[in-house]
């Protein structure tokens, strides 16, 4: 082999891995790049090649050649462009360039051979100087490797490929569980926004900082960007005025823009703005919070009766949910918590669907331990959940109304009846009758929240499209000229693709560290409930870890009934696990 390094001794790697055998078995000398004259004297008795290069000229000097290839045994991942975090944050299109560039190149040899050939005489040291049959074994070499470049599209590695070569870094030492692969396979940026931030201008805002307005959130959120207030029978919903800062086509903007939403990891969040914005705008960060606030008047049957928007001042509290739910009796919480509970049931008589299946939070903690905790089911989430969907339908009524080009968030009814149950195995398969939801300049049916129409508003620090819809609302309100609903149109199509890659790097991310939780807790043990059957393999949800997983179990085993369990195997790089049912110890007679 050339080396322990690189390629080659991947290569090797896999095959001894592929073919049960470990180095113990094979001896193994470094002998630098010279395999062909090395296999010619018999100096060994193997060699690590590249399948298209070495054996095409042992070939040509006349030997019989048997090869054994990796990729015949195992698929995985190619040679490919490598650069580093900073490059690709502080020089995107120098990697983008790059990328067109050789994709280019790859299509341009794969089309025209012989002048790529041609070509590479110039610039490949001594090809020139070659004679004909020298060359003609260069040009079997170019073929051969024309072969392995061809995919569809161009430069494709199969996910597959990547989770086998997930599986071998871990198994050769290479990986620790520690590391997460799925926001580098997506391509994700993993470096924060940064930028220099402008001043906030003055401006006249609404004095509402004698109102108590509560920022209800988990423990440890960094980012509040909604508070609560009661005020003679409206309720006053604040957010952070982040396109105060953030105007249309600014460099933040743009940024933002570019990297479509917050990413939320277990390890860690990336910003889609600099933290100096959060710091800035952030409810309750400061003691007077600069908002964009929402006065919303409810009429008794739970329909928007009155919009009021207006850039204010507020003064916030900050409570956890836990915090917040023993101040429910209080008199704030009190009305809002009622005026929440009249606008949920109007949503529940127009269907809203409701599927309370288990949530949990993971999280890394600096050592590394990672912890699972479940999110409890308070009134106080209920609360602050029913005041954002108000809001959201509050502000599309308020740009019908006013004729303001904004992203609207529809859903399709479901492809089928759902079942009229409201048991967990119930609601796992309503779930997956659910048509994923969209964004639209045409407003419509959000068939899931129950509402005619609906726009995403009240998360502008973390989801772009809110910040967008924020820039309309502000740009209205001064009297200054909107963008058109193409425009808009073009903000849609910039994200979403960029945000469906987000939300399943998150989801990976996740399913990545609850089983590295498995694997920190062999011991696991808890509760699983059956929600589909198909013979002896049944589907199950373990509540305790937001899981689903297949179970083999004997016998008749009803929807819904629990099972004890406890992990038998955790195959990381596949995302697997392996569950078996605790019997409990026979007794002896």
């Amino acid at each position: 082999i050339p080396g322990l390094y690189g390629a080659s001794y991947i290569g090797y790697k896999a095959l001894l891995t592929a073919g049960g055998l470990s180095e113990e078995d094979v001896t193994l000398d470094a002998i630098g790049f010279t395999q062909v004259e090395s296999r010619a004297n018999d100096i060994a008795d193997a060699v690590v090649v590249y399948i298209s290069n070495e054996p095409i000229k042992l070939a040509a000097e006349g030997y019989r050649v048997t090869t054994l290839a990796s990729s015949n045994y195992i698929s995985l991942v190619a040679n490919g462009l490598v650069t580093s975090e900073v490059m690709l944050t502080e020089h995107p299109e120098l990697v983008h360039s790059m990328v067109r560039a050789t994709l280019k190149g790859i299509q341009y040899t794969i089309d025209h051979p012989e002048e790529a050939f041609t070509i590479s005489e110039t610039y490949v040291e001594n090809l020139a100087a070659l004679t004909t049959e020298e060359k003609d074994v260069q040009r079997q070499v170019l073929d051969a490797s024309i072969a392995l470049w061809k995919a569809d599209p161009l430069g494709y590695s199969e996910f597959t490929a990547w989770e086998n070569m997930h599986d071998l870094l871990l198994q050769i030492g290479y990986w620790e569980t520690s590391v997460n692969p799925y926001p580098a396979r997506a391509g994700v940026n993993m470096a924060s926004a940064q930028g220099a931030v402008p001043p906030l201008a003055e401006e006249q805002r609404l004095d509402l900082t004698h109102l108590l307005a509560l920022a209800i959130d988990d423990e440890g959120n960094k980012d509040p960007d909604d508070a609560l207030s009661w005020e003679n029978g409206r309720i006053w919903v604040h957010i952070a005025d982040v396109a105060a800062l953030v105007p249309p086509d600014t460099p933040l903007d743009l940024e933002a823009r570019a990297r479509g939403a917050n990413l939320y990891l277990p390890e860690e969040t990336i910003s889609m703005l600099p933290a100096e914005v959060t710091q800035r705008l952030g409810l309750g960060l400061a003691e007077k919070s600069p908002a964009l606030s929402f006065g919303i008047d409810l009429a008794p049957d739970g329909q928007i009766e009155n919009v009021e928007i207006a850039p204010s001042w507020v003064n916030v509290t900050r409570l956890t949910y836990e915090q917040a739910e023993e101040r429910l009796a209080e008199p704030v919480p009190a009305k809002l918590l009622e005026i929440a509970g009249i606008y949920e049931r109007r949503r529940r008589e127009t269907g809203a669907i409701e599927l309370n299946l288990p949530e949990v939070r993971v999280k890394v903690q600096q050592d590394g331990e990672v912890t699972i905790n479940p999110f409890l089911r308070l009134q106080s989430r209920d609360l602050v959940r029913e005041a954002m969907l108000m809001t959201g339908e509050a502000v599309a009524i308020f740009a019908q109304t006013h004729d303001i080009a904004i992203p609207y968030t529809t859903q399709d009814p479901p492809s089928a009846p759902l079942p009229e149950g409201n048991s967990l195995a119930d609601m796992f398969a309503s779930r997956k009758l659910l048509k994923p939801g969209r964004q639209s300049v045409t407003p419509g049916v959000h068939s899931g929240l129950g509402m005619d129409q609906y726009a995403q508003v009240t998360s502008p620090l973390r989801r772009y499209l809110d910040l967008v819809i924020h820039q309309q609302l502000r740009t209205y309100l001064q009297d200054m000229s909107l963008l058109t609903q193409q425009e808009i149109v073009e903000r849609i199509g910039a994200t979403s693709s960029i945000q469906r890659d987000l939300r399943r790097t998150e989801r990976l991310s996740r399913r990545h560290w609850t089983l590295v939780y498995l694997i920190q807790h062999p011991e696991w043990q808890g509760e699983g409930i059956i929600v589909e059957i198909h013979g002896r393999r049944y589907v199950a949800i373990l509540p305790d870890l937001d899981l689903d997983t297949d179970l083999y179990l004997a016998g008749e085993n009803a929807l819904n009934s629990s099972v004890p369990v406890t992990i038998q195997d955790v195959s990381l790089a596949y995302l697997n696990t392996r569950f078996a049912k605790i019997t409990p110890p026979q007794n002896p007679e």
